[in-house]
């Protein structure tokens, strides 16, 4: 058993609707459920990062990089337990169309997928005979295609991995469903991070973490046949904030983990299709990266520092997110 425990400190708010939870555009009404409340499902982490939802076991996976575990909430019991341990350092996660995980590891500077019957096979662990960096975010494409952004971040320390030097640039990654070729799709962003794609998969956002002076999101167009992005520009200037993982949900609203550790910025930032923010959803931590998932794809699950949060919404997460 791991010795995270289910939180018990964690109050919710003592009446309708939360406080925390604000429509900052009235388009934000209709998501915002005005009967329920943010909960702290679990206490205990260093770094939470990377969850995502096993609908068929009902329970979420979420990476604790820094303690080089994966650990398991199950949702019917709310225990919580180690799923892999050590982890190689996973962080971004999400599962493939036939429902196998796929994991970004800092440790082995690879993208694996864990197959039906536990084993691993690596994805992607080199680009034209160069070690990739620390492989952070990932998401998979109805063609089954495996997209994932390769900031340094795992290498600068051995805190979320193992210090090294870098061997090759920053870049945005798509692996073929099929021949697990590799390509380029993106070698110009700034430390690149989260990445989702619009629910009909026209768009593809990725987040520029060490964008000048401000960190962005930016917005592609994905081609007809599904294999490159063009037309890069910026969707949204994050000004002082932080924005991390996201995901989209079936309106095509962005759903971002946000945060510079003070209480105006730490939380989830919601932004419409049109990059205007309209709604906030304010935690006690800074939220990393989130996923939707419970049995209709409608509570929102929040990696956060040292904390993980769930609210229900009302929407559902795009599919493959």
């Amino acid at each position: 058993m791991s010795d995270i425990k289910p939180c018990r400190g964690w109050q919710p708010a003592s009446y309708y609707p939360d406080p925390a939870i604000q429509a900052v555009d009235p388009r934000f009404e209709k998501y915002w459920i005005k009967l329920a409340a943010i909960e702290r499902i679990a206490i205990g982490l260093r770094w939470a990062e990377g969850p995502v939802w096993v609908g068929d076991g009902r329970y979420l996976l979420c990476s604790d990089i820094p303690n080089n575990r994966i650990i398991r909430w199950d949702e019917e019991t709310g225990a919580v337990s180690n799923y892999r341990k050590p982890s190689d350092y996973a962080n971004g996660a999400t599962r493939d169309r036939q429902g196998r995980l796929i994991h970004c590891e800092h440790g082995g500077r690879r993208v694996i997928r864990t197959e039906y019957d536990g084993s691993i096979t690596v994805l992607m662990d080199r680009f034209e005979g160069k070690r990739l960096n620390s492989p952070n975010d990932v998401v998979v494409k109805s063609d089954g295609s495996i997209w994932f952004t390769d900031p340094p971040f795992g290498l600068m320390s051995d805190y979320e991995g193992h210090k090294a030097p870098s061997e090759i640039g920053q870049n945005v990654y798509r692996i073929d469903g099929e021949t697990l070729q590799p390509t380029i799709v993106a070698d110009d962003v700034l430390g690149p991070n989260g990445l989702c794609f619009s629910p009909d998969e026209k768009l593809l956002y990725v987040v520029e973490s060490r964008g000048a002076p401000n960190r962005k999101i930016l917005a592609y167009d994905v081609s007809a046949d599904g294999t490159t992005i063009t037309n890069k520009r910026v969707l949204i200037d994050a000004g002082p904030g932080t924005p991390d993982g996201m995901r989209c949900d079936i309106d095509g609203n962005l759903w971002c983990g946000w945060g510079m550790g003070n209480a105006e910025l730490d939380g989830v930032f919601v932004f419409a299709p049109d990059g205007d923010l309209i709604g906030r959803i304010s935690l006690p931590e800074r939220c990393a990266n989130l996923c939707f998932g419970g049995l209709k794809r409608n509570r929102l699950f929040m990696a956060s520092s040292q904390s993980i949060y769930a609210l229900y919404v009302n929407t559902q997460g795009a599919v493959g997110g």
